[in-house]
């Protein structure tokens, strides 16, 4: 009987191991297919309208924010960088206009818990491909000047990471969305800050094998401050 018990445990596992991969392959289709409307919109619109397109490269600093699920461990804010290209869409006469960028992203935190003895600390690192699709309302300031803001989505992929002491483990894909202002200089130039705000668990932590199971499972929401600089051709 114990042994059928324990087949049955053992079972029962792999059927809940197999859902969640199941899940995981759902979301990130799902994601995927979001992000290719949204693309396939953007690029429809610019057609349609005779919309201005300007290309461009776009890099900058971010500073992750991260909450976990409980309190027992401390995240510390680290800078990060983030580098790719970038297509900005105008439409005539209105104001308005478009922003997409496919950004290579590196982000960290720090992850720290005291106890009586002594402090345990591990920094995460996180690689992923961003695509930021922003829109954006602009006010002239001349010919040689304008400033704006931009909301969207923003879509993550993630590429890898370096943890070496802990179970972190990083989303696949992640939805986020970003809340910014900016400045256009020479017409060729454009710096921008937005606070980019993750849309559910970005990561889980497991300590279950290190320093017991009362630490297993706990959840992140990375969210970040970014700044920017763009020149486009």
């Amino acid at each position: 009987p114990l042994k059928e018990s324990g087949e049955r445990r053992v079972e029962s596992g792999e059927r809940r191991v197999e859902r969640g991969k199941r899940r995981k392959t759902i979301n990130n289709k799902t994601m995927k297919k979001i992000l290719t409307l949204v693309l396939f919109a953007t690029m429809m619109l610019a057609t349609t309208v005779n919309a201005q397109v300007r290309f461009g490269v776009k890099g900058g600093l971010n500073v992750t924010d991260m909450s976990l699920s409980n309190d027992m461990f401390d995240a510390s804010n680290r800078t990060g960088f983030f580098i790719g290209p970038t297509v900005k869409i105008s439409l005539p006469l209105t104001g308005l206009g478009i922003d997409a960028s496919a950004l290579y992203d590196q982000r960290s935190t720090k992850l720290s818990l005291a106890d009586d003895d002594d402090i345990y600390s591990e920094t995460i690192k996180q690689k992923s491909i961003q695509i930021p699709v922003n829109l954006r309302y602009g006010v002239g300031l001349g010919s040689l000047a304008s400033v704006f803001i931009f909301a969207g989505p923003q879509f993550g992929f993630n590429v890898g990471g370096d943890i070496d002491d802990i179970d972190w483990k990083w989303k696949n894909s992640a939805l986020s969305v970003n809340v910014g202002l900016g400045a256009t200089l020479l017409k060729n130039l454009q710096i921008t800050a937005n606070y980019n705000i993750a849309c559910g668990t970005t990561g889980e932590l497991s300590l279950s094998d290190a320093v017991g199971s009362v630490y297993d499972g706990f959840k992140g929401k990375s969210n970040s401050w970014q700044i920017a600089v763009g020149y486009y051709f």
